[in-house]
């Protein structure tokens, strides 16, 4: 049966670039204005969230575009409270676009006594009348079973892979890419595959969390130029020690892709000053000034494949074609050059 109602969005505030950026692809691709929906999404004066939505929502395909970065708690309550008003509105379908899963990171009992937190969201989003969930390189890719709807978990490494074929052309057989950690191997190889490139590993032993004890290379990177490939930079003190690691074990140069910027703390600092030539992220969070003004950061945008997911999703067409490099070249069109 053919979708009859235009896919609608709206957002919180916790990215409305990010929002607004979709908006404008769209009005692209619909060769017609999409905008945001009108609604207000704001607190009384003891914090307690307040939505009202201005436009008839009634039977509509509805889109929240909402990542649940710091602050976790608002945002993710926002992200809860415009659902239900979208609930009891009558909308048809809604969506969260969640471009940063917070809580992902508490995907398991690591300990006795201690919660999973992960399982708890995504409780709450089914509770609250989600009805699908599309999100950004979780960080546990099992998160997607604590959910009984569809998850559509997105790869950041396409869209990475086309960034490191443009910015290092002439000089791929000279790259070397370097998970910070076993745990996080599959997704270096992954980028690895995609750019033809060998795979490093810098073991590390962690004595508690946020503190790195000894670090360890596994595999020969003299004479390479390291990509170290993440989903999560916090307060980068890891990042920038396996960075140093590297450059002391022969690397002629240290590059990191990481999919979500928390860059919290001392993060955009600890960057600045360290060995690193540049630290590219993408825009699944907003960032603050600090990290627009770094002069070794860079920022990939997410709109064109959060776009494109949005338009296949609500077309009932194949979310999983954007898992290919060769997809994403036409939708990032103008931004890069691979050949």
């Amino acid at each position: 049966m053919p979708v009859m109602t235009e896919p609608k969005l709206i957002s919180g505030n916790s990215n409305r670039p990010l929002a607004k950026a979709i908006a404008r692809r769209m009005s692209m691709h619909r060769g017609m204005s999409v905008s945001l929906l009108d609604a207000r999404v704001e607190r009384f004066n003891d914090q307690e969230i307040f939505v009202e939505v201005y436009e008839n929502v009634r039977g509509e395909d509805m889109y929240v575009i909402q990542p649940t970065s710091n602050p976790a708690n608002d945002n993710l309550m926002e992200l809860l409270v415009i659902t239900d008003a979208l609930r009891r509105s009558s909308a048809s379908r809604i969506t969260a676009v969640i471009p940063y899963f917070g809580y992902a990171r508490q995907d398991r009992r690591a300990k006795a006594r201690t919660p999973i937190s992960a399982k708890l969201v995504a409780n709450l989003l089914t509770e609250a009348g989600v009805d699908r969930v599309l999100t950004l390189d979780l960080h546990a890719a099992q998160i997607q079973g604590f959910f009984d709807i569809p998850v559509d978990n997105l790869y950041a490494a396409p869209v990475f892979a086309l960034d490191v074929q443009h910015h290092f052309k002439g000089r791929m057989n000279d790259l070397m890419v370097v998970s910070p950690d076993v745990g996080g191997v599959a997704r270096a190889r992954e980028l690895a595959t995609r750019i033809g490139a060998p795979l490093a590993i810098v073991d590390k032993r962690r004595e508690k969390a946020g503190e790195v004890a000894e670090m360890k290379v596994i595999g020969d990177v003299s004479g390479k130029a390291c990509i170290i490939v993440d989903d999560i930079c916090d307060t980068a003190g890891t990042l920038c020690k396996a960075a140093q690691v590297l450059t002391d074990n022969g690397a002629t140069e240290v590059h990191a892709y990481i999919t979500h910027g928390v860059l919290s703390g001392p993060a955009v600092e600890r960057v600045a000053k360290s060995v690193m030539k540049s630290l590219v992220i993408t825009d699944s969070i907003q960032p603050t000034e600090a990290v627009k003004n770094a002069p070794n950061i860079r920022i990939v945008p997410t709109a064109p494949m959060f776009t494109q997911a949005i338009l296949n999703i609500w077309n009932g067409t194949s979310v999983s074609s954007l898992f290919e490099t060769d997809t994403l070249l036409p939708i990032y069109e103008g931004l890069y050059q691979t050949s």
